[in-house]
């Protein structure tokens, strides 16, 4: 029985070591030119790198500001952007992001990204994606395998594949948690909500069940993101979150995201408003609450029924899918039904020098979404002069709508009585006491900047680049 026992203990450890060293081999041979003598590679795992969004101007900045700092190093990209060439990738985030790369960037591309989209799991999605990242990470794996791992795009189940079979120091960037405690207590308040249908939310059983599925998830996700030597996460918020299920306080670290800040604090802050604008910017998504926006504004209209003309909404945001567009009807429908259609305008599509001029005639910047993880849109609105009215929160909340130098930046909400509450007291607010409000904001931003994230990156990998692998 020992001998038995010996020899199941011996097999188990001895097959990890095996393919480890079969990967690796295999892995030098397939990409030679990127291992040269003394180099580090440091592999980006992001699917979506081409998208164009928050998440992209965290690993372009990233990319950049480790080149620079680091001219040997080789920098990978496992992309599932089949579509696109290396440099129409590069070309777009100049673009986009007007980020230029100082050297080369290899570029690995996969072909079972399909794995991880949302609408193939549509019940125990989130199980369903991360057992298909996990597909996807032994694709990227066999492709290639780096010094430094790290996954900036939040999908923590392919860390101890690096990690185990690859041998790879493995670094994490969280922009959101897959999971979050928020989203447990939800289902098991019974609340619904864009991700916990209604008829879930009102069977006990189903709840019961749904609790006992997110509950098991979360505990495994904790397993994966442990696998992590470093561990970044975006706010405040998202931190706390990371904390309670990986509980990896010890190399744990708030980076902000970068946000390109520059051209929106050009922005005359002037307060010659003729008329009294309140500007939304987010994507046309469920979780952005724009319905929450128009029934606030629709109760503050009732106040103002003797100028009402003078008061607009401006929904900005794209419309990516037929989705986006079905949700645009909606709301429209909403504004028709609510009385408000000509206090209410729709912009679609926007150029950045029309959303940089819409913000520049606009008094209240306003954002609803609960729990945003950060919120780059209230960064740039702040940056760009209005008065912002966000969730009271997430991001917004604990990090980006705080006082500075002692002095208010903006203002909180969340429901419609207070965000009607809100908005009535800001425009009511004297043109030097907006002044004062508007500028403190400005500066504050600061914070949040490409340069603040390149130091806080660089600072958190340094450890791992110093030594050779």
């Amino acid at each position: 029985m020992l001998v038995f026992f010996c020899i199941v203990i011996s097999t188990l450890i001895c097959i990890p070591l095996l393919m480890r060293y079969w990967i690796k081999h295999r892995s030098k041979n397939l990409l030679p030119h990127l291992k040269k003598k003394g180099e580090i590679t440091v592999g980006f795992f992001h699917p979506y790198c081409n998208a164009g969004g928050g998440g992209e101007r965290v690993l372009w900045t990233a990319i950049r500001a480790l080149q620079n700092r680091y001219p040997r190093i080789q920098c990978i990209v496992y992309t599932g952007d089949t579509e696109a060439t290396g440099s129409d990738i590069l070309q777009r985030a100049k673009q986009r992001f007007n980020i230029s790369i100082p050297s080369t960037v290899e570029f690995v591309f996969l072909t079972k990204r399909y794995l991880v989209e949302a609408e193939k799991y549509p019940y125990f999605t989130l199980l369903g994606q991360s057992l298909g990242s996990m597909v996807l990470g032994w694709e990227a794996l066999m492709k290639y395998v780096p010094d430094i791992y790290i996954d900036s795009m939040g999908y923590a189940f392919t860390l101890p594949l690096f990690k185990y079979l690859g041998g790879c120091k493995t670094v994490s960037y969280v922009h959101y948690p897959t999971i979050s405690t928020d989203m447990l207590q939800r289902v098991s308040d019974r609340t619904q909500s864009h991700n916990n249908a209604s008829f879930i939310s009102q069977s006990p059983t189903l709840s019961w069940a749904k609790t006992q599925y997110y509950k098991m998830f979360a505990y495994l996700y904790g397993i994966m993101g442990r696998r992590s030597d470093k561990v970044m996460v975006n706010s405040t918020w998202t931190f706390n979150h990371i904390q309670k299920l990986w509980k990896v306080a010890d190399r744990t670290y708030i980076i902000y995201p970068p946000c390109d800040i520059s051209e929106f604090t050009k922005i005359p802050l002037t307060n010659c408003h003729v008329q009294k604008t309140i500007v939304s910017i987010a994507q046309f998504r469920p979780e952005k609450d724009h319905g929450l926006q128009i029934r606030s504004f629709s109760k503050f209209l009732k106040s103002h029924s003797k100028d009402k003309q003078i008061y607009k909404l401006l929904l900005v945001g794209s419309c990516r899918n037929e989705g986006d567009s079905t949700r645009v009807k909606e709301l429209r429908d909403l504004c028709t039904m609510l009385n408000i259609e000509d206090n209410v305008e729709f912009k679609l599509n926007v150029s950045f020098e029309e959303l940089k001029d819409l913000m520049s005639t606009s008094v209240i910047g306003i954002h609803t979404m609960w729990n945003e993880h950060f919120g780059i849109g209230v960064v740039e609105l702040m940056a760009a002069g209005t008065i912002i009215l966000a969730h009271n929160s997430g991001g917004p909340k604990l990090d980006i709508v705080t006082d500075y130098n002692h002095q208010k930046t903006g203002y909180l909400a969340e429901d419609v009585d207070s965000y009607s509450a809100a908005m009535k007291t800001i425009f009511n607010l004297k043109d030097e006491e907006s002044l004062v409000i508007r500028q403190n904001a400005r500066l504050s931003v600061e914070r949040f900047s490409e340069g603040e994230f390149e130091r806080g990156f660089l600072m958190v990998c340094e450890s791992l680049l110093q030594k050779d692998p």
